[in-house]
């Protein structure tokens, strides 16, 4: 893997992993336009713990007061109690359609329908009122809701983010606390993935790893992460979510009409 390669795949991952524009779809993108192959397992691993801090990184104080006060905080302990309870849903989505999502991978097709999808449901975002309710006014079912949402955006081209934020808004949450539910509750996913992912390391057998480029990669996905998330919050607080409609839109009839066309072939 080329250098330049390896920090491209790893920016694309940490911008698109947390702005409301699908990942996977822009990495599946990215790997039919510019002809750059799936690096492997171990790279996937690595971008994945890149990503995986970027989220401790910006949330550390959200995640310190969970960890440290969900014993004796009645609050933390409920917010702690609904991000374990938001890990099954997405879990056994997983699961059970693992096959049929990993097949969407190969179509460069489905990636545009779904990018459309996506910035319709970024469009959605603008209409929603203001919310009210906060970690205490929070239930299980807005926490499995959110979750499911989560699940559908393991197909290529649907945003995790994009997503749950539409779900925990459409759920009337506060900014705040869809913010802060929705990147949280991508910790176990990310974490969860990373290690299936490193499962496949062992039956595969062993990977030649370019040590430099995948280190490279890895650290352009932490900061490009980081850059996103804070991006995000800043947009999806001024009402801004209109500017990725258009982008996802835009982007997802461009692939669908070069598809049609057969350049991807």
């Amino acid at each position: 893997m080329a250098l330049w390669e390896a920090i491209l795949l790893g920016v694309v991952q940490g911008l698109t992993e947390f702005l409301p524009v699908s990942s996977s779809g822009h990495l599946v993108i990215t790997q039919f336009v510019l002809g750059v192959k799936q690096p492997g397992v171990v790279f996937e691993v690595l971008v994945h713990l890149g990503t995986f801090f970027s989220v401790v990184w910006v949330f550390w104080g959200d995640l310190f007061k969970l960890l440290t006060g969900f014993q004796k905080d009645r609050e933390q302990k409920k917010f702690f109690l609904l991000l374990a309870v938001s890990v099954i849903p997405t879990g056994l989505m997983g699961v059970f359609f693992a096959s049929y999502f990993r097949s969407a991978f190969q179509s460069v097709t489905v990636v545009g329908f779904m990018l459309l999808v996506t910035g319709t449901l970024l469009w959605l975002i603008q209409r929603f009122p203001p919310g009210y309710k906060d970690i205490k006014k929070m239930g299980v079912l807005d926490a499995v809701l959110i979750s499911i949402a989560q699940g559908a955006a393991i197909m290529p081209g649907i945003s995790r983010s994009g997503a749950t934020i539409t779900a925990a808004l459409a759920r009337r949450l506060t900014v705040d606390t869809a913010v802060r539910f929705s990147f949280l509750m991508s910790l176990p996913v990310i974490l969860g993935a990373t290690i299936m992912e490193a499962r496949d390391i062992f039956s595969e057998g062993a990977e030649v790893i370019p040590v430099i480029p995948y280190t490279v990669a890895t650290i352009a996905a932490f900061l490009a992460g980081i850059v996103a998330i804070k991006t995000f919050i800043l947009l999806l607080k001024a009402r801004k979510f209109k500017y990725f409609s258009y982008y996802t839109w835009t982007l997802g009839a461009l692939v669908i009409l070069v598809s049609m066309l057969g350049i991807f072939q």
